[in-house]
């Protein structure tokens, strides 16, 4: 599975990007009934209202630490893993990462869940 590390590699990668690289990267994985849960008791429902929120400043480095593909069906896994990201300026974000995808015709993102260490 390691096609589903390479989704939240390639993620990571387009929010590290200026201009909308991550609006056009998720807008190909995010499943139409998705849901995003950040810390502060965020929480994200629907493709659209997700897409919109990603017009953060990006991140200026981020790292994925001991990924692992937990398979829950023949159609759908979760990916696990611990990133540290930092924003130009900022101190650096360390969270517990789960991202539950179903495949489909290609892999879609259905929940993004951040728990911050």
């Amino acid at each position: 599975m390691r096609e589903l590390i390479q989704l939240e590699e390639q993620g990571w990668r387009a929010l590290s990007t200026e201009g909308d690289a991550g609006k056009k990267f998720y807008a190909s994985v995010l499943r139409e009934d998705a849901v995003m849960l950040f810390p502060g008791g965020m929480r994200i429902e629907g493709r659209e209202p997700i897409l919109e929120s990603l017009g953060a400043q990006p991140w200026e480095s981020f790292r994925i630490e001991d990924p692992k593909v937990v398979q829950l069906t023949a159609e759908s896994a979760s990916v696990v893993y611990k990133a540290t990201a930092r924003r130009k300026g900022s101190e650096a974000y360390t969270a517990l990462i789960s991202s539950t995808y179903v495949r489909g015709t290609s892999w879609q993102l259905v929940v993004h869940q951040q728990t911050p260490t």
